[in-house]
């Protein structure tokens, strides 16, 4: 878990370690404080879900899927931004309607700057 000093603290919860690293750079080279977790449940354990800004999670994870994982959060912090990623667009069938979850969904492969929009934007409306 890595840690830096800035306003926005982005989550991101992937099986794949090079995933995870990758978008730590990534989004680190935004100045954004990156927490990674290997799993939904090291999230849910971390006691960190209320200090997050944004959430960035696989939708394809051994145990806790991404769109268990969404419902979850979703109970907890309604307001929290999720931007969920997959490598199998047909799993987004099972998220609930758009209209009951705000978030928002990419398939890998996906390109950095057009994540980084993403979560500039959710941010800015979270505090907005």
């Amino acid at each position: 878990m890595t840690e830096r000093t800035s306003a926005s603290i982005v989550a991101v919860v992937d099986d794949d370690p090079g995933v995870l690293r990758s978008l730590e750079y990534l989004l680190e080279s935004a100045d954004y404080s990156v927490r990674l977790f290997a799993s939904g449940g090291e999230l849910l354990d971390s006691g960190c879900m209320y200090q997050i800004d944004c959430l960035i999670s696989d939708m394809d994870m051994p145990g806790m899927q991404g769109h268990e994982l969404l419902r979850i959060v979703r109970a907890a912090r309604p307001e929290l931004p999720v931007i969920l990623i997959t490598g199998y667009p047909e799993t987004l069938s099972r998220l609930p309607a758009p209209g009951i979850a705000n978030h928002l969904c990419f398939s890998k492969p996906f390109q950095g700057p057009e994540l980084l929009t993403a979560v500039r934007e959710c941010i800015a409306k979270l505090r907005g």
